[in-house]
Order: structure tokens, then sequence, then C-alpha cells
């Protein structure tokens, strides 16, 4: 029966994959999607580097998705954590605020996964397909549904050292919905996103992601969050 239910998951996942294939396709047509050049084109080429920026928005506000790869050359200063996670250094006093602030009311935040080195993505990206493969799905059908999970090497935002995956710090006394509820409603005080939503996977083409959260600086995280967008959409009205 598990097995079977384990099936018919990865099939709606398979599903789900098709469907945003199928709206990548058509704006290829109609929108100007360029696959081949690695950029999400809305008439235009677009990409991050198109706008004109302040200082810290050039590197806060970098795109990185399935059709936007990390920069070339791109190199990030770290600052380390308790437990071994690593973020960019400049959004780490801001971090540090979000987390104590939520403390402060009971809430009890956790990273388990922020900086990936190219290596490290590879891995978790090759696993996922291992997983799916031996769930019984041939190496195409195994690698579209991974994709939807773990991003393609090069196209993680985790790579840039501004994204971070958050749980509750201990599930059994407080659960992750908690924290994401709270992060949901107060994380743009201190410039970070919730980046991967259901409503918006036709723009950013990964998965819904209550526990991905990315910094984006506190101007643009304020609006993002007051109009309901995401980040693509953001930078598209900033043309």
């Amino acid at each position: 029966m598990k097995k079977m239910l384990r099936k018919l998951f990865g099939f709606i996942k398979l599903v789900i994959v098709l469907f945003i294939s199928g709206f990548i396709l058509f704006g290829i047509a109609v929108w100007g999607y360029d696959i081949l050049s690695g950029k999400l084109a809305v008439g235009e080429h677009y990409t991050w580097k198109d706008v004109d920026y302040s200082d810290e928005e050039k590197w806060s506000l970098i795109l990185v998705n399935p059709w936007n790869p990390v920069p070339d050359g791109y190199e990030v200063e770290l600052t380390e954590l308790k437990n071994g996670e690593a973020v960019d250094s400049r959004i780490y006093p801001l971090l540090q605020e979000m987390f104590d602030d939520a403390r402060k009311e009971g809430i009890r935040p956790f990273i388990y996964s922020s900086y990936r080195t190219q290596a490290y993505q590879q891995y978790l990206y090759d696993k996922e397909i291992e997983d799916y493969k031996a769930q019984g799905y041939n190496d195409e059908e195994a690698e579209a549904i991974a994709k939807t999970w773990v991003a393609y090497p090069g196209t993680s935002e985790h790579q840039l050292g501004l994204a971070l995956d958050i749980t509750s710090e201990d599930k059994n006394k407080q659960p992750a919905e908690k924290v994401w509820q709270w992060l949901e409603l107060n994380s743009y005080k201190y410039g970070f996103i919730l980046r991967y939503t259901e409503e918006k996977m036709e723009f950013t083409g990964i998965n819904p992601e209550p526990w991905h959260y990315r910094y984006v600086g506190k101007k643009a995280a304020k609006e993002i969050y007051e109009q309901g967008i995401c980040l693509e959409e953001y930078l598209e009205n900033k043309k």
C-alpha cells in the first residue's frame, strides 16, 4: 500500500512538471522565454542586470531560477553559524535580529540548510534523481520530477548565500508550521521573503516550499510582501 501511495504521489508530481513545461514552452512562443540563453524574458531578454540598482540591490536582488543561473565568477564572503551552516556575511545581522525577535515571541526557528557549493548542490540533485529511480521511474521521468524539488546545480539560490531553509528547533515541542506562520507574517521586516508559493509556480518554476526564505533587502521585501508578488514579478516591475 505504501509503495502504491508513493508512486501515486510521484505521478502527481510528474503531472505538475509536465504542466510547468507546457507553460514554459507556451511562454517561449508568446512572451519570449529564452531557454538557450538561460534568461527569462518578457518581450526582450531580461535579467536582474538590466535594472539600475543601488549598491545593496546589486547583490541582494540577484535573480537565480531555472532560467537564470548564478552569475559567472560569483563569490561571497560567508559567516558560519553555530550549527555549521553559513550565510552571506552581509545578511547575518538582520538574520540574527529576526531570530532574536522570533524567540522573544516564543518562536524557535532553526536553519537546516543555507549556503551550498556547486558540488553539494550537484550531490543533492543526483540523490533526488536516484530516489525517484528507486521508486520505478526511468531516467527522464526521475530527473523531470527531481527538478521541481531540487534546483539544477548552478540555478539554486542557496549558492548565493542568501537563501535559508528554516524549520522548528524541536518539532516535538513546536511544529514547523508555527515557525513558518510567524516568518510569513514578519520576515519582510528584516529583508526576507517567502520565495516559493503555489500561486507563483509559473514564475519561479519551483514547487511550493514554506521553509525557503530569501534575503532581498528591506525595501524590496516590504513591497513584495504588500503587493503579494514574487521576486520575478518585482524585478519585472522595476524595468
